[in-house]
């Protein structure tokens, strides 16, 4: 069962989220999962599909965050990319988690969805002064279907964007053989308002930067792409392209995963895909990047 939390960092910013109570351990991760857009951290916490949930009885905690913008998390505004800005505020609120609450754990692995995918990658990319050991990723990869930026852009002229759901359970998820039949439904309670500029980005500015970014991370990637995402133009050979950007990272587990849409952790193969996240995340506690700081920032 998670526990709800409020962090003001020293800069005054503040952000919301969940944890899962887990006490960080020696020989065990602490666990950052970053929400994509659309969706707050619920989406890390809806019964029966929960990572928390999952990360607890792994013994493995988990923190799920708010981003800016998102439920009770500051706003956060940028005139140039606001996934960069994200990861930029992001990377500080972290860092002043872990070493408030990092205890015994061997270091941090990112866990992202879509373009909390891309906000984590780029967190990654920035070699972070506190110890970042691992990034697991979901939902994002190298293009999008070319309507895909045109219908962002005709969007209302309004910051914030309620997806209808309509709209959002066609995008977010795959055929019904691949759903428990509580589903879509049971996401709703994640569903939140998005930034319009969150859209424009991720089909833009970030396509053109991505290469770039994750040639960056240094760090073990694991990565899965739902073979029914309709947010990207999704095959083996753009995942096969995906994994090639990484050309600096430690290791790589990139791979498309049958039976999903872009909401991997809300179709029939949840429990699979987040004991994969949480065995990723577990096996990176002794290779902690050597680019990285090996002790809390004091």
């Amino acid at each position: 069962m998670s526990t709800s939390f409020t962090h003001t960092t020293t800069d005054g910013r503040t952000y919301t989220g969940r944890s899962n109570g887990v006490e960080p351990v020696a020989g065990t991760p602490l666990v950052v999962a970053i929400h994509g857009g659309t969706y707050s951290s619920e989406y890390f916490d809806i019964p029966g599909y929960s990572l928390l949930d999952r990360g607890e009885a792994a013994g493995v905690p988990v923190i799920a965050l708010d981003r800016p913008n998102y439920v009770g998390s500051s706003p956060l505004e940028s005139d140039d990319s606001i996934i960069l800005a994200n990861a930029a505020v992001l990377d500080n609120a972290i860092g002043e988690i872990w070493d408030q609450h990092g205890g015994e754990a061997s270091g941090v692995v990112l866990v992202g969805h879509s373009i909390g995918g891309a906000i984590a990658t780029a967190i990654a990319a920035s070699r972070p002064a506190w110890p970042l050991a691992g990034l697991a990723t979901s939902g994002c990869l190298v293009r999008v279907p070319a309507e895909s930026a045109g219908a962002w852009a005709a969007l209302p002229p309004i910051p914030m964007i309620d997806l209808p759901v309509a709209m959002k359970d066609q995008l977010m998820f795959g055929p019904a053989d691949t759903l428990n039949d509580d589903m879509p439904a049971a996401s709703y309670p994640s569903n939140t308002l998005v930034p319009k500029a969150e859209l424009l980005d991720i089909t833009g500015g970030w396509i053109a930067r991505r290469a770039e970014i994750c040639g960056r991370v240094t760090v073990p990637v694991f990565h899965r792409q739902g073979e029914f995402d309709h947010l990207w133009v999704t095959s083996p050979q753009e995942v096969d392209e995906y994994r090639d950007g990484f050309t600096s990272a430690a290791s790589t587990d990139i791979a498309l995963l049958p039976g999903s849409g872009h909401c991997i952790d809300f179709h029939r193969v949840s429990a699979e895909f987040e004991d994969a996240e949480l065995s990723f995340a577990k096996s990176t506690a002794s290779t902690v990047s050597a680019s990285n700081a090996s002790t809390p920032v004091a």
